[in-house]
């Protein structure tokens, strides 16, 4: 059985992470954010949205709301640490977008002096909640919605490396050749001036392979699109290494000149596609091992226990989907769409309201399983929403 620890405090280099400028998705420490919690509702939990219709106002009169709210809920014990969370966070959330900044989200508890701040290029769901941990389901379901892939767009003359990190471009690499210049003018064959001149594209393209060998930036990425002008790009994929040609996703026709914005918006266009295809085949994995009978299980308790087991190595779950319930963090115990009693009846520790999806995201990130959020799925949708496969 996996042992999960009880109050868990955030290492002290993890307390305060305030970023002054864009960060990507990928570069949050999710993992770590799902490894502190405590048997309180003291973890204030803040995501702003900027679009420019929602953002003042509307956006205002939802956060007073949402505290006012909040404030009436709690017991009179935790008021004090409720207030001097806000009174930590009041200035973050209150401050206008930066440049570029399309949302913001927000994690505190003063118990633990525990304060991040994430500027974003990507809009969350706006959201407010109190809860005994950091409420991670909408920031994991941003990061699988805008995954991390790189562009290679050339021809035979140049290439361009792009990283594309939450739709924010970064060039890492950009090589060129001048063809015109590989051969002495005056007496030279058309056929020897055309093999010198696809020798030296061989040559560029090895190049090009060579130094995407050496980049640390391309691991852990999800992918790797190949694009730019007629067959180049076939050409291309044909020089990888199996290491890099396991990653490419997709090609596209393009500009080797596109600019960034065009590259994304195209980029993600592939990205999508493939990302949606491996939705398809997670959840038919799933059902395939459900109908045999073979590691797979389904419904909130059973993967529950499954997970506190360390048994299950990917979680299925529906994106959007909401189970109520209560949570004792002290030994784990929860219970789906009923009210919390006033002491877990296993230990008699403290319980909460919580919701039971963000609780078996929370387990599986502890528990080193490969969490797949699915958009869309009848099948998925009929049992729940939820759906486990089984390491043993």
């Amino acid at each position: 059985m996996v042992s999960i620890e009880v109050d868990m405090e955030p290492d002290e280099d993890f307390k305060e992470k305030v970023s002054e400028s864009i960060v990507s998705l990928s570069d949050i420490d999710i993992r770590r954010l799902a490894s502190i919690f405590d048997e309180r509702d003291v973890y204030l939990s803040i995501y702003l949205p900027y679009e420019a219709s929602e953002h003042e106002k509307h956006l205002e009169g939802y956060i007073h709301s949402r505290y006012r709210a909040i404030k009436k809920a709690i017991s009179s014990a935790l008021s004090g640490t409720f207030d001097a969370t806000w009174e930590s966070v009041e200035e973050f959330v209150s401050a206008p977008p930066i440049e570029g900044e399309r949302g913001r989200v927000i994690f505190a508890s003063s118990d633990h002096a525990f304060l991040h701040v994430y500027h974003l290029k990507v809009e969350p769901e706006r959201k407010f909640i109190l809860d005994t941990s950091p409420y991670l389901l909408p920031l994991a379901e941003l990061m699988e919605e805008y995954m991390d892939y790189a562009i290679v767009i050339l021809d035979s003359r140049e290439a361009h490396l792009i990283l594309v990190k939450s739709d924010i471009c970064h060039e890492l690499e950009h090589e060129s050749i001048d063809l015109m210049n590989k051969h002495k003018k005056g007496g030279m064959s058309q056929m020897r001036f055309h093999r010198l001149r696809t020798g030296h594209i061989d040559s560029f393209m090895d190049g090009v392979v060579e130094d995407m060998m050496r980049m640390k930036e391309l691991h852990g990425l999800r992918g790797i699109i190949v694009a730019g002008p007629g067959e180049a790009k076939k050409h291309f994929i044909d020089k990888l290494p199996t290491k890099l040609s396991d990653m490419v996703i997709g090609t596209m026709d393009s500009d080797v000149d596109m600019t960034c914005g065009k590259l994304v918006e195209a980029g993600d266009r592939v990205a999508d596609t493939e990302e949606k295809m491996e939705e398809v085949e997670h959840v038919e994995r799933f059902r395939s091992h459900l109908m045999r009978n073979e590691l797979a299980t389904y419904g909130i308790q059973e993967i529950h226990d499954a997970l506190v087991q360390g048994r299950v190595g990917e979680l299925l779950i529906l994106e959007d989907v909401s189970i109520p319930g209560w949570i004792c963090e002290r030994c784990q115990n929860l219970k789906e769409k009923v009210k919390p009693p006033e002491k877990c009846p296993r230990c008699g520790g403290p319980t909460s309201e919580a919701d039971m999806v963000e609780e078996l995201y929370e387990l599986a990130v502890r528990t080193d399983a490969h969490v797949e959020f699915v958009k869309e799925d009848s099948f998925l949708g009929s049992i729940g929403g939820l759906g486990a496969l089984l390491r043993y």
